[in-house]
């Protein structure tokens, strides 16, 4: 399939050392310096990234509530305008069609942000569920940039390019329209990282010379752009799925450990009948974090065994990254799972996965194997998230940041 590029292309193209397919076929940068480098500076100054893969439906007419309403497990009746709620639209069978956003302008306006992965497959399955709904659904997603702007810092950053909305009363998951530099756009108080942050949905045709603004004003507060590596680090610590490896149309959302988000109380939405149905017979397996012991990332795909027996004493490790290291010299049982994605830590200091395992290993502190590249490496099932399990790092209030040194 042919490569699609963002509006921000040029610059990765200029400043990144790789760029690689990533979700929807756009390319996007690996690193521009590393990602260690941009994990931590995301972490304690502020971040950067262009994820304008994602995709933006706008739903309007007079059934827009009751069609979205319908489209998604959570309920959107009692959403407030400005206000932004997570949610999973499942299909018939339970499966997860995608996890969203649903953004609420009115009564009767809406904008559902896909995944990248599979969304130009739910800009359709949204388009056939409007039929006869006294709504229209458009793909607006050519029309839209989107950047993230994450990290501590990054609402003193923006407090000073940013007009039209007071960032310091704008509370976590509520959006506003705003200006930066000229550009009218849509600020949402939300992020992928786990930091307080902030996501900027601007017009395409603007998009490249405001990304140039915002690299050049937020210098004095250490912003840098971070790439897919410091991506798949942050959020992996916190836990966060992403649709292709963590999540799919054969997983529901049980699995998935986001049946919180399922209101059942709601008469009719796609998929409640099933999901009805696997809540009263239970899964067989469950999505979980891994605290993996070596320096490396495992791959995605890597099986995962119940551990059939651990030797006396030690084994050195012969080549790789660890070659000279000593480990656990254990021997794979039976296979329970598989990993979905993994990643080094770097801010809580130890080798992450994700996996999806039986539910009889699917407990904290349990030990599995996995097996990777041809050999066993050891593993504990671990709680999440990883990193700031409470949260209250992404809903830090302005009276909570740290003050500037002088």
């Amino acid at each position: 399939m042919t490569e699609r590029r963002s509006p921000f292309y040029d610059y990765h193209l200029r400043n990144a050392g790789q760029l690689v397919k990533g979700g929807g076929d756009y390319m996007f940068p690996v690193a521009y310096t590393s990602g260690e480098n941009e994990h931590v500076n995301t972490r304690t100054n502020v971040g950067m990234q262009d994820i304008s893969s994602m995709g933006e439906v706008d739903i309007k007419g007079p059934g827009a509530e009751r069609l979205v309403n319908r489209l998604v497990v959570n309920e959107i009746a009692d959403m407030e305008p400005g206000q932004v709620r997570y949610t999973s639209m499942c299909n018939e069978a339970g499966g997860i069609v995608d996890d969203c956003t649903i953004y609420k302008f009115n009564d009767e306006h809406f904008m559902i942000v896909t995944s990248s992965g599979p969304r130009k497959r739910v800009v359709q399955w949204i388009g056939e569920h409007t039929y006869g709904a006294s709504a229209y659904s458009t793909d607006i997603s050519a029309a839209v940039a989107l950047a993230v702007v994450q990290g501590p810092r990054s609402r003193d950053f923006l407090n000073t390019v940013v007009a039209g909305v007071d960032l310091n009363k704008l509370r976590f998951f509520r959006f506003s329209t705003a200006e930066i530099n000229g550009a009218e756009l849509i600020l949402s108080r939300s992020g992928y990282t786990g930091e307080l942050g902030y996501e900027l949905y601007i017009p395409a045709e603007e998009a490249g010379a405001l990304w140039e603004y915002l690299l050049s004003q937020g210098k004095e507060f250490g912003l840098q752009p971070y790439g897919a590596l410091a991506m798949q680090s942050l959020r992996i610590e916190k836990a966060l799925p992403l649709y292709g490896p963590d999540i799919s149309d054969e997983i529901n959302p049980f699995q998935l450990g986001t049946e919180r988000w399922i209101r059942f109380d709601k008469r009719d939405f796609i998929g409640r009948d099933a999901l009805l149905r696997i809540q009263e017979q239970g899964i067989d397996e469950r999505w979980v974090g891994l605290h993996v012991d070596g320096k490396a990332a495992v791959n995605s795909g890597d099986e995962i065994y119940s551990v059939g027996d651990i030797a006396t004493g030690k084994r050195t490790r012969k080549s790789g990254a660890e070659a000279g290291e000593e480990e656990d010299n254990v021997t794979p049982g039976a296979p329970i799972g598989r990993i979905t994605s993994s990643a080094v830590g770097y801010s809580v200091g130890k080798t992450l996965a994700l996996a999806y395992l039986r539910t009889t290993h699917a407990w904290n502190g349990a030990k599995v194997v996995i097996m990777h590249a041809g050999r066993p490496i050891p593993a504990t099932v671990a709680a999440t998230p990883f990193f700031d399990p409470s949260g209250a790092r992404m809903r830090a209030k302005a009276s909570d940041a740290p003050r500037r040194k002088k």
